[in-house]
This record gives structure tokens, C-alpha cells and sequence, in this order.
């Protein structure tokens, strides 16, 4: 008001607080956690490695349209090299965050390929005949990301509406059990994946009669439906399977190679010569990328998750938009649970899916609660447990309890870089009370 006056007076204002321009905090986390870690690959990969030692790395099959030989390289000058690379980025991130610009997401994929080059490098010099399979490491990667992405994408469907899917694991496992089940009672796995998502479904059903119907809390509706699916399908282990073998058995789904796509080198055997299942993943993500930001049904979605109140004053029906939502995540978990038992040529196991449900959890965050985003993370993810099983199979000096908290290790550092980025939908965890 003073100010309106002062105007009228034909005086000045004096600027207020208020008025002051806003300038943004500079976050330095990036750069140091990047140059961190480039210092330790430095000192541990370059400066560790032997001198004299060499690494051999094979990257092609023989049934590709055309091969390279394998190649070998000096170990300690190539994680030096690979080492001061990924310190050069860290710099150049450090350098961005002084002049307040965005580095896009070119640099974090080129530092951690620098520094996984380092670390392979390290690991397998001096190995004699035993060559670091890059083609195989990078194929292992999308395998093994498969049931993350499902469970992913399934987070990302509830989340989006507004429901909070912890149960991913219980769906998964329930998936995994039904597959087998179904499977093996008919002999044909095909029409065990049919059955996978139903039982994901189900446990789905559950979780949005709790939260959306009778409002309980449901970060702890999730937990209780994971014991719970634990609980049962365990006992259903112990009782039916075990005296029944022939409803547990090695049922596996053949490759489906694409013509002239699966030959090319590296591409067509990462990409192009898997079963069933993994295609269903590329179109599972692209559906669900399409439908959530180019479709009415998607713009529904992201409201009721948003601001509910909105959507529902415009005619959404919000709890229903919420019930059919966990329970078509709760699908696309159970879908990616066949890949346990019948996609991998498995039997059921008891607690076999080993936490892969809360991967795909962080791996949902890590992904922004997008689509493609969660392919992403799921794939680094799935590369973590590639490597794990590669570095083993080498004989690394790395501790093999160390290895197997690999993926866990990189799960918990990817998703502490995103606390204060990532925000979840508005409404997220909230019932709706109409």
C-alpha cells in the first residue's frame, strides 16, 4: 500500500525484501560424491593395479554378422586413464555448478562407464585366459533388470494416482508362485506367464480394499501384504509343492531371436535375442509412456495423484480411478515375477525374489515416476547385479560378501543423490475422504 502511495507522490519506492531477487542454492553434493569416487578409483584401480599386467576384454559372438577379436590393453595405464577421465568430469561438474548450469544426463552415464572401465580393468588383469565379457555383461544388465522394471512401473502406476505401493515384493513373489503353479499343472510356461499377473492382481485388490475403502495407512497395508504373501506362499511350499514335484517344475520359455536385429554385435544380443517376457517389458514402457502423458486416461491418472479435489469437482471418480490403478500395478508386478520361475527356467523357491521388490521401489524414484525413467534406473540396477555375477565368475580380489552387497550399495547411493530432487505426486499417500 506504502508503495502505491509513494508512486502516486511520484516518489520512489524503496525496495523491500520482498522485491530482492531470488538467487538459488548452489548444490555441490554432484560434484564432490562424482570426484569422490573418481579419487578412489584413482588410488584403488589405477594406482592398485600392477604394473606389467594386461586385461582382455571380448565384445562379439561368433554368430554375429561380422566379429572382433578380443583385445587386450595394459591394466594399470587403462584404469589410470579411465580414472582421470571420470576426475575431468568431476571437475567439469564442479565447474557447472559454479556457473549455475545444468550438465544433462550425458555426464553421470559417461563418468560411471569411465569408472566401471576402471574397475573391469583392474579386476581382470592378469587373468591369463580369462577374458572380461563386455556382451555378456551388458546382456545380463537387461535380464536381470526385468523384474525391477515391471515392479517399477507398477510403483509408478499406483504412485501416479496417488496410492503408495509398497507391496512390490509380495506381488512379485505371488507372480513367481503362480507362474510356476500354473505352469507346471499345464506343461506349458506361456500359459504360466498368462497366470502371473493374476496373482499380482490379487494381492493388488487387497491393497486398494485397505487404503482406498477403509483408509488405513499404506506404507503399512504394503508391508503387511509382503509378510503376508511371504507367510503363504511359503506354507503353500512346504505343504503342495514339496509332496507334489509336478507342480514345481523346470519350465523355461525359449529365446525369440528377431531376424538380421539379433546379429548385429553387441546391439543384437543386448537387445534383440531374449524370450517373451523381456519384449513385453519394452512394451510394457512404451505403452505406459504413451498413455500416462499423450492420453486422457493418463491425464486422469496424474490429476487424481496431483490434486484429487480437482479431478473429482470435473468428474473423475478418484477412488475408482485409485482402485483400478493398484490393481493394474499390482499386474505389472505379477508379470514381472514370471520371470523368477517360468521366463528363467526355474522352480519356486521360497522367498526367491530376495528384495527385488524394493529395488524396483528406489529404482521407481530414482526414475522421476516415469516410465522411462524407471527403464533406466532398473537397467543400472540390473548392470550392478551383472557385475556382480561377472566379477566372480573372473575370480576379482573383491571379497565375495562385498559382491554381494553390490546392487544394495548401489541402490542406497543412487537414491541419497536424489533426496531434495525428486517429488512424488501431491497427493501421494493421502485417502481420499468423500
Amino acid at each position: 500500500m506504502s508503495a502505491v502511495v509513494e508512486a502516486s507522490q511520484g516518489t520512489a519506492p524503496e525496495p523491500s525484501p520482498e522485491d530482492a531477487p531470488v538467487t538459488a542454492a548452489k548444490r555441490w553434493r554432484t560434484p564432490i560424491i562424482l570426484g569422490v569416487v573418481a579419487l578412489v578409483s584413482l588410488i584403488v584401480f589405477g594406482l592398485g593395479s600392477k604394473a606389467g599386467e594386461t586385461t582382455s576384454f571380448s565384445i562379439s559372438r561368433a554368430s554375429d554378422f561380422f566379429t572382433v577379436d578380443t583385445f587386450t590393453l595394459p591394466t594399470r595405464t587403462t584404469a589410470i586413464v579411465a580414472s582421470l577421465l571420470a576426475l575431468a568430469l568431476a571437475a567439469y561438474s564442479a565447474w557447472a555448478v559454479s556457473q549455475s548450469r545444468k550438465t544433462g544426463w550425458w555426464l553421470p552415464v559417461v563418468f560411471g562407464i569411465a569408472v566401471m572401465f576402471a574397475l573391469l580393468a583392474w579386476a581382470g588383469g592378469g587373468r591369463g585366459a580369462t577374458d572380461i565379457q563386455i556382451t555378456g555383461l551388458l546382456t545380463g544388465a537387461v535380464v536381470l533388470s526385468v523384474p525391477l522394471v515391471f515392479g517399477s512401473l507398477s510403483g509408478v502406476v499406483c504412485e501416479r494416482s496417488g496410492i503408495i505401493n509398497i507391496a512390490i515384493e509380495g506381488q512379485l513373489l505371488a507372480g513367481a508362485f503362480l507362474a510356476a503353479v500354473v505352469g507346471s499343472a499345464t506343461g506349458n510356461p506361456y500359459i504360466g506367464l498368462i497366470a502371473a499377473p493374476v496373482a499380482g492382481a490379487l494381492v493388488g485388490m487387497l491393497l486398494a480394499l485397505f487404503t482406498v475403502k477403509y483408509w488405513v495407512n499404506q506404507i503399512v497395508v504394503g508391508v503387511v501384504l509382503n509378510v503376508l504373501v511371504i507367510g503363504v506362499t511359503s506354507f503353500l511350499f512346504g505343504t503342495l509343492l514339496r509332496d507334489n514335484a509336478n507342480l514345481n517344475q523346470n519350465l523355461g520359455m525359449a529365446d525369440l531371436p528377431i531376424p538380421l536385429l539379433s546379429k548385429i554385435p553387441i546391439i543384437g544380443p543386448v537387445l534383440f535375442d531374449h524370450n517373451l517376457l523381456v519384449y513385453l517389458m519394452y512394451a510394457a514402457v512404451g505403452v505406459l509412456s504413451v498413455m500416462l502423458f499423450k492420453s486422457r486416461w493418463g491425464l486422469r491418472v496424474r490429476a487424481v495423484g496431483e490434486h484429487p479435489t480437482a479431478a473429482d469437482t470435473v468428474g473423475i471418480k478418484v477412488n475408482r480411478t485409485r482402485v483400478r490403478n493398484t490393481i493394474l500395478g499390482g499386474a505389472l508386478a505379477g508379470l514381472g515375477g514370471a520371470f523368477f520361475t517360468v521366463a528363467s527356467g526355474l522352480a519356486f523357491g521360497k522367498e526367491m525374489t530376495a528384495g527385488t521388490g524394493f529395488i524396483a521401489l528406489a529404482a521407481m524414484i530414482l526414475g522421476r515416476w516415469r516410465p522411462s525413467g524407471a527403464l533406466a534406473a532398473s537397467v543400472m540396477f540390473g548392470f550392478a547385479i551383472a557385475l556382480k555375477d561377472q566379477l566372480g565368475i573372473i575370480g576379482s580380489p573383491i571379497p565375495s560378501q562385498l559382491l554381494a552387497m553390490l546392487p544394495y550399495i548401489v541402490t542406497i547411493f543412487a537414491v541419497a543423490g536424489l533426496v531434495g530432487h525428486a517429488r512424488p505426486p501431491a497427493a501421494e499417500g493421502i485417502p481420499y475422504k468423500k
